[in-house]
């Protein structure tokens, strides 16, 4: 039996963790890298390598992912002084499921190949419950032989595995993602107040909506957030506002006007100025609560 590719798992997050132990759970080895030291001894408990640097987690890995915060984070885990470029095995698949802007991917991949690597760009959707439960939607940009060789590995993260295109395509696809999501939080926000507001039963409500037209992940996950004020983060604002901005950079690279984007990052962003911003995205709510107050 050929055994399955060695993994180096760079970003141990509200993400990061779960799609690494899931990888655990499925026999892949996974050697992770971190800052915070109470996030390493967790995936040794679950039976991975901790590594004192990215590179070195990345120095003997068949497969190395990235699941970082932002473009910056995966720039300086790349290209850093002790970055994974210098140090990674030639041939190596080099996966970042990180969500970034287009051109950062391109950029990315450009490296890699100077370095003799392949590379990928493979955002998610799914949030927490997704990354946990291995359901994600994962969206590759890259060469279709590159995404075929890491579906396997795909197929442990996610339940929908789709090549977009491209380098940078995946996260073009991403930032449409993104748009949607926030649109549709907004929207649900706005209905559960509306309805609470008008002295109906939500729960019942709900129900109906969700069995209707207007049925979305959005309303189905974010449903007990809403209702219960419950916004332990699964998905932070402050990373949905930096994904807006990816969002309305590239309709400006594209000469769009997305009129519901430009709103939805603005009460996003506005969501921040509040002190939101370390909230789940279902915090939404609060600004249409405090709208309703004014």
């Amino acid at each position: 039996m050929t055994p399955l590719p060695r993994v180096a798992w760079i970003g141990l997050g509200v993400m990061g963790s779960p799609m690494a132990e899931n990888l655990l759970r499925a026999g892949y080895p996974v050697t992770g890298y971190t800052l915070e030291q109470h996030k390493l001894d967790r995936l040794a408990a679950h039976g991975g390598v901790p590594a004192p640097s990215a590179a070195e987690a990345a120095r003997n890995a068949d497969v190395i992912v990235t699941m970082l915060p932002a473009d910056a984070d995966v720039t300086a885990v790349a290209h850093g002084p002790d970055g994974i470029l210098d140090r990674a095995r030639p041939g190596a698949l080099l996966i970042d499921m990180s969500t970034v802007a287009p051109g950062t991917a391109v950029a990315l991949a450009a490296a890699g190949a100077e370095h003799g690597l392949r590379v990928l760009d493979a955002p998610v959707s799914g949030g927490e419950a997704g990354a946990v439960e291995g359901s994600l939607s994962v969206m590759a940009g890259g060469r279709a032989e590159d995404v075929e060789a890491a579906r396997p590995l795909f197929e442990v993260l996610g339940g929908t595995v789709v090549h977009c295109g491209p380098h940078g395509a995946g996260q073009t696809v991403k930032a449409a993602n993104q748009l949607i999501v926030a649109a549709g939080l907004q929207a649900c926000a706005e209905a559960v107040v509306l309805l609470e507001r008008s002295g109906v039963d939500v729960d019942a409500a709900l129900d109906v909506i969700g069995g209707g037209l207007a049925a979305s992940a959005v309303l189905t996950r974010k449903r007990r957030n809403f209702l219960d004020r419950d916004f332990t983060p699964g998905f932070r604002i402050d990373l949905h506002h930096k994904d807006m901005g990816i969002v309305t950079a590239a309709a400006r690279e594209a000469r769009l006007t997305l009129p519901l984007a430009e709103l939805a990052a603005r009460l996003i962003a506005e969501a921040r100025e509040r002190g939101d911003g370390g909230l789940d995205h279902s915090a939404l709510l609060r600004g249409v609560e405090r709208a309703a107050a004014s």
